[in-house]
């Protein structure tokens, strides 16, 4: 693999990225993003997953760490999480 370095970008491809996407706590938003983030980056491990609630347990934010190859695949990823309706944010 080559490294690739575009001057839309500061990240060095490849890379490990963290996605992080935050909604209701409905028992399917982990499920969700996981499924969004393996469409594009389909050789995501299950122990790069992190499910965390919020304080008074509405709200979870899950954390998917992936091996980035294109700053086209991150705003790919980022453009799918947003446009589902249980997705409140994506960082």
């Amino acid at each position: 693999m080559t490294e690739q370095i575009t001057e839309e970008t500061l990240f060095e491809f490849p890379c490990r990225f963290p996605i992080k996407a935050m909604g209701k706590n409905s028992g399917e938003l982990e499920m969700i993003v996981v499924e969004i983030v393996s469409r594009h980056a389909p050789d995501t491990h299950h122990h790069e997953i992190n499910a965390k609630p919020s304080k008074d347990g509405n709200y979870l934010a899950v954390t998917v760490i992936i091996e980035a190859s294109s700053k086209q695949q991150l705003d790919a990823i980022y453009q799918d999480l947003v446009d589902h309706p249980h997705v409140l944010m994506a960082l």
